[in-house]
């Protein structure tokens, strides 16, 4: 088996979910199960200057085999799964030569992975897909980036004749929950400018991400007793349905797709007395963020007007920012994977993300990050798998950008 494979399914058997409720980094202390795993191979591989510091970050490089005035390049991945879904006992399987047929995950409790509901499937007859048991996620986003890039520092450690600059590998905790950048060191990791490897099919190529921003509402009512509530009750629960409908239906994520933003509600927990909501807020459009925003404040003093006698009380937090601003005037950097990906035999699909990457807010901190893609699919879920193959372009591309990055 090869290391990339064996690696991989070593990895996700690690439980490393991630837990948005501790204030801790990282967030959950199994995190570092994984990273003293992943820093022995560094060792084992022969990079230097690897490090594993207090809060899990994962540093450490390949240095310049050439006298060559290379900048110096990083990858990144991150090491934890979605909270979302469960990621304990991870059970992988691969089916070699997939036929094109639905997958049966799991016979005794008749979960499968139909191509009518899956169609991408077909995309992968005869090559080896690696599955779950129906009872996880897999675990590809993003522990198939570590080991993609990881494969990639052997393959040139072993093969001294390439020529590159110094390379740098980054590993960091608590991606999935918007964390994973906050305390990277990107004075520490000393690139110029990198790529997180944590994007999904191949050809994924994405230099743009939503601006993001969470809004938390707590409405104060006034409960009565039923029989005697006239004039007297304020029920939190409907002033927090009436906030919900005065926000457009058509911009909720069911009904938005490319480019368009949304409103989506993701807590609601009330009483007549007290009702707490919570949204999440995104655009790639700057101004139509702040449309949005703008939007919600207006809502919670409308109800506010509206209602004398409650009380609306709205924090509103931006999370992260789109990346396209810092990343434009270095395209050079989204062109040297595009012909990477083209010398390779893979088409580039150049999207914005339908979300968030660690990537968006190094990018911000002055490490210029697209994002390449792993090959995964369906992450977050039981119905999450991955080519083999798609793994070994990943690989192939990192090695590419790296040649031609030394040229």
């Amino acid at each position: 088996m090869s290391f990339l494979v064996e690696k991989f399914l070593e990895y996700i058997k690690i439980d490393t979910t991630s837990d948005s409720g501790s204030k801790t980094c990282p967030s959950s202390n199994i995190q570092f199960d994984l990273a003293k795993v992943i820093v022995k191979d560094l060792e084992m591989i022969g990079l230097v200057d690897i490090s594993l510091d207090e809060n899990g970050y994962i540093m450490g490089t390949l240095p310049s085999n050439t006298k060559k005035d290379i900048p110096t390049i990083g990858f990144i991945a991150h090491m934890d799964t979605a909270p979302s879904f469960n990621g304990t006992d991870v059970k992988p399987r691969i089916i070699e030569k997939y036929n094109g047929e639905d997958i049966v995950l799991n016979q005794e409790l008749d979960i499968k992975m139909t191509t009518k509901d899956f169609p991408e499937l077909k995309k992968y007859v005869d090559q080896d897909l690696i599955v779950t048991d129906g009872t996880t996620l897999l675990g590809a986003d993003d522990k198939a980036g570590i080991v993609e890039i990881m494969t990639a520092l052997k393959y040139l450690k072993e093969n001294p004749q390439i020529e590159h600059g110094e390379i740098k590998i980054g590993v960091t905790p608590d991606e999935e929950i918007g964390r994973g950048a906050n305390l990277f060191d990107v004075e520490k990791f000393g690139a110029k400018f990198a790529y997180t490897i944590d994007g999904g099919e191949v050809g994924e190529l994405e230099y743009e991400n939503f601006n993001a921003a969470s809004a938390n509402i707590v409405i104060k009512g006034r409960d009565i007793h039923p029989g005697a509530s006239k004039n007297k009750m304020i029920n939190s629960m409907l002033l927090a349905m009436e906030l919900n409908s005065l926000l457009p239906v058509n911009e909720r994520p069911e009904y938005t797709e490319g480019y368009e933003g949304f409103f989506l509600l993701t807590d609601f927990n009330g009483s007549v007395e007290t009702t707490e909501i919570s949204y999440i807020i995104r655009d790639h459009s700057k101004e139509k963020f702040l449309q949005k925003k703008d939007l919600i404040t207006e809502a919670v003093k409308y109800l506010q007007v509206k209602y004398p006698d409650a009380q609306l009380i709205l924090t509103l937090n931006d999370s992260y920012y789109n990346m396209r601003e810092m990343i434009e005037p270095v395209y050079h950097i989204v062109d040297l994977a595009k012909e990477a990906m083209l010398e390779v035999g893979v088409t580039p699909i150049i999207k914005p993300i339908r979300g968030g990457t660690d990537g968006a807010r190094l990018s911000f901190k002055g490490l210029p990050c697209p994002n390449v893609f792993t090959g995964g699919h369906n992450f977050h879920g039981k119905f999450e798998f991955i080519p083999i193959q798609s793994m070994q372009k990943s690989v192939e591309v990192i090695l590419k950008i790296v040649e031609i990055l030394s040229k």
